[in-house]
């Protein structure tokens, strides 16, 4: 009829209305389900306040570390030293501020290496069929049965003088102590990816991939290894809080950092002989250690969580 108009679907009751879904990023849904787990965002701030503290902490709280006060010595924290000073007079809110820096970075620097060279072995593992997979669990097996305390302590006694040679004390130690703790901590991040390239390579996707003629490398980077970066980043925060906790075990030894880097772990090796008259001197950078190591360890969680498809929160 002239001067009518097609009805549109949506106003048709008999066809329906037509609606349109609203699209949510994979990256905004990850976060929506990391939201949900309370104790892993709870420790996202404590993290992230303990990483301001030690950045721009100095700034507001510019107290030389090597400052030495005898009138001072053995205080409790007090509105001068709020947390007290040590047996020489020094501020240690200065030096664990200072030495925060140094702990965290080890840490940080350990898990990329960790996980670099995890990755790449678990993935030539995973992509492999016949030789080469054997070979690299054989040496990711060996790795895992050396005691990897009495070794760390072995390389470090070995190769501490020359490397403080070559790049200074500090920057020395700080190699040494990341290339160790790193080629230690690589072994479960390679299982890892190993299983998940095992898994992934058998998908439809990655068949048709290959089936267009597309090389095994380019499979890995482009199709596999976009699949399997999640459980990474997982076991890429725990290997974080490992690298912390072994730094501050080897200072506590007295074979990390030199006495004039105040590292967390140092503070408690230059603490444990006042603990009767100073507790708060190992109270402190104890407590830094256990919050910064049980905050990662939840931040994996919520990860491991928010990361999973299956799970439906």
């Amino acid at each position: 009829m002239a001067g009518s108009t097609l009805a549109s679907p949506s106003a048709d009751p008999v066809l329906g209305a037509v609606t349109t879904a609203k699209v949510i990023s994979p990256g905004r849904e990850t976060w929506r389900r990391f939201r949900q787990h309370r104790l892993a965002m709870a420790s996202t701030v404590i993290l992230s306040l303990l990483i301001l503290g030690v950045v721009i902490g100095p700034w507001l709280w510019p107290v030389p570390i090597n400052e030495i006060d005898f009138t001072a010595q053995l205080q409790r924290p007090s509105l001068n030293h709020p947390f007290g000073t040590d047996d020489l007079g020094q501020d240690i809110l200065a030096r664990m501020m200072y030495g925060g820096r140094i702990s965290l970075a080890v840490g940080l620097a350990a898990m990329v290496v960790a996980t670099t060279v995890g990755v790449c072995i678990g993935a030539l593992a995973g992509m492999s069929r016949r030789i080469v997979d054997p070979i690299l669990m054989w040496v990711t097996d060996l790795f895992l049965s050396l005691p990897q305390l009495p070794l760390l302590l072995l390389i470090i006694y070995l190769f501490r003088e020359q490397l403080k040679a070559a790049f200074g004390v500090e920057g020395g130690v700080f190699v040494l102590i990341v290339v160790v703790i790193g080629g230690l901590r690589w072994m479960p991040v390679a299982r890892l990816v190993r299983a998940q390239f095992l898994s992934l390579r058998e998908k439809e996707f990655v068949e048709a991939a290959r089936a267009s003629g597309a090389t095994k490398m380019r499979q890995m980077v482009r199709h596999i290894l976009p699949n399997a970066i999640g459980p990474v980043i997982v076991a890429s925060t725990i290997e974080v809080s490992s690298a912390i906790i072994a730094e501050s075990t080897l200072s506590f030894l007295g074979l990390g950092f030199p006495p004039d880097i105040p590292t967390w772990g140092r503070l408690l090796f230059d603490a444990k002989d006042h603990l009767d008259s100073a507790p708060h001197w190992a109270l402190f950078p104890g407590a830094a250690i256990f919050l910064t190591v049980l905050s990662i360890n939840f931040i994996g969680d919520g990860l491991r969580d928010a990361l999973d498809p299956r799970r439906v929160i």
